[in-house]
Parts: C-alpha cells; sequence; structure tokens
C-alpha cells in the first residue's frame, strides 16, 4: 500500500509552514471537525494556490489552472450535473472516448470519482484545481453567470407569493438592504452561488417542497454553509418552530410578517454571518 506524505508534512518541508504551526492546526482542525487544508485556506496561512499543490504533490496528480476562462461543450459538462459538480466542487476538463479529464479541489474525496467510473464507465484522471478557480469556472459555464461579491448587507428573498415578496422586499430595503429576488428553490440556488448574499428568507411552502434539497446543497459547500436561512410560516404548528432549528433553519418569521420583527431578525441573521466571517 502506497504511504502518502501527509500535508503538514508538504508544508513544513516546503518552507510555507513551520511545524509548530502545523501541530496547532490539526489540533484546530480536529476541534472544530473542519478539514486541515480548507482551515489554512481560510485562516490564510495558505493560498489557494498552495494548498492546489501541496494536495497534487500528496496525491501524486497534476495541477490544473487557468481554466476559468475557456468555454466548455455542452456535452462535456453533461457529465457532471451541475448540483455534483458544486456539491464536491469538480469541474469535466476533457473527454476522450471514455477518459475523462476531471479537475477536483480534494483528491481524498473519491466517493463521486468511483461513482463516475462504476457507474458511468468513465475512466478519471484528476487533476488538482483551486476551490475557487472550480467555483468560478461551474458558474459561467453551468449557470451562464459571473460570481459577483456580495456588497453591503445582501438579503435573498425566496417566495412564490409576488404581493408577500414585494412587501419584505420594500420593508429590507428601507432599512439599509440589498434585496435580491428568486422565484423558486433553482433560482435561490443560482442566485446564492453567483451572489453569495448574507442572508435568505424562503417560503415554509417552497420550504416543505424543495427546502430540503436547497438546505442541503448550502450545507454541503464551505463557501455556502455558514449563510443564515431564515422561514416565514404560518404559526399553526406549535412545534413548528422546534422543527426548522432541528432542520438547520437559523430563524422563523411568523406570518403575518411584521416590520419591526422582520428587521429584528434579518438583523440578528446579518450579525450571525459577519462574526462568523471574522472567525475563519
Amino acid at each position: 500500500m502506497e504511504i502518502r506524505p501527509k500535508l503538514g508534512e508538504i508544508f513544513v518541508e516546503s518552507g510555507i509552514l513551520s511545524q509548530r504551526t502545523v501541530d496547532r492546526m490539526l489540533q484546530v482542525s480536529k476541534r472544530l471537525n473542519k478539514r486541515f487544508g480548507i482551515l489554512l485556506e481560510e485562516l490564510e496561512l495558505v493560498t489557494a494556490d498552495e494548498l492546489a499543490g501541496a494536495l497534487a504533490n500528496q496525491h501524486a496528480c497534476r495541477v490544473a489552472s487557468n481554466f476559468v476562462g475557456i468555454s466548455f461543450p455542452a456535452d462535456l459538462l453533461a457529465t457532471i450535473p451541475v448540483e455534483m459538480a458544486m456539491e464536491n466542487y469538480l469541474f469535466p476538463l476533457k473527454l476522450e472516448q471514455n477518459r475523462l479529464a476531471l479537475a477536483i479541489a480534494d483528491p481524498t474525496e473519491m466517493r463521486v470519482v468511483r461513482y463516475l467510473s462504476v457507474e458511468r464507465g468513465l475512466s478519471i484522471t484528476p487533476f488538482v484545481a483551486t476551490r475557487r478557480e472550480i467555483y468560478t469556472a461551474i458558474c459561467r459555464n453551468y449557470l451562464k453567470k459571473e460570481v459577483r461579491p456580495s456588497s453591503g448587507k445582501t438579503v435573498l428573498m425566496v417566495e412564490g407569493d409576488e404581493q408577500v415578496g414585494s412587501v419584505i422586499a420594500q420593508c429590507l430595503g428601507k432599512n439599509g438592504c440589498r434585496v435580491l429576488r428568486a422565484r423558486d428553490s433553482r433560482e435561490a440556488y443560482q442566485a446564492v452561488l453567483t451572489d453569495k448574499p448574507q442572508a435568505v428568507i424562503t417560503d415554509q411552502e417552497l420550504a416543505e417542497l424543495h427546502g430540503c434539497g436547497f438546505l442541503d446543497a448550502l450545507r454541503a459547500m464551505p463557501e455556502l454553509n455558514q449563510i443564515p436561512i431564515l422561514l416565514v410560516a404560518d404559526p399553526l404548528e406549535s412545534d413548528l418552530e422546534l422543527k426548522a432549528f432541528e432542520r438547520g433553519f437559523f430563524d422563523v418569521i411568523p406570518r403575518p410578517v411584521h416590520e419591526a420583527t422582520l428587521v429584528a431578525r434579518v438583523k440578528r441573521a446579518l450579525q450571525f454571518h459577519q462574526k462568523n466571517l471574522r472567525m475563519i
């Protein structure tokens, strides 16, 4: 069995990190239950390119870079569904016969690669790429949208009822928020990927029909899993709030929506998001 060098050892040998820093970050990684490499990148102890290079070294792969500006054909993109690509940070680079060159952010996560090999009959050649480059390439090629850094207090409103959505958007707009609108979970998913709002508000009916997949997709992605999601709901069920919190929603806004309640709870969600960003 091949023994691979540890990621920390590669960073120490290359002079990027000291052994003391590696030891401390391993303890933090274990305490937070977060992948060691992702933690180092989030804390800016290593750059995205340094992490990709170290992972490629560790797994004897090559690095793929500078593919964001390339337009990829639809038949190639069809080999990886967009949801699978986003949740696992994968991007198809080239397909020749049954051999697929695949950009992957984390070569230790081989579950999807094995699925593509067994279920699709593809021979996979992995290339390590940064999460940022894969993310941007997915948005440009699958969603046909550019990633836009969020500005100020940006809130995404997912509401099937146009009138209710307009009232909430107007209310938040008066209180200094930039409000994005989506009519369903698919539009919401794309808006979150490309605009990266600081909070999401979704309707109870939409959440019951589609929200579980939407919620799970956001929670699976490191760049998005800290976005608080608030549920607008009728306070009919006595245990509604408990169910919502257990499911992973940040807060519940009762209907009919009152401006003071809405503004206060959205403000708390935005503060939560900002606090988490400072902690990263």
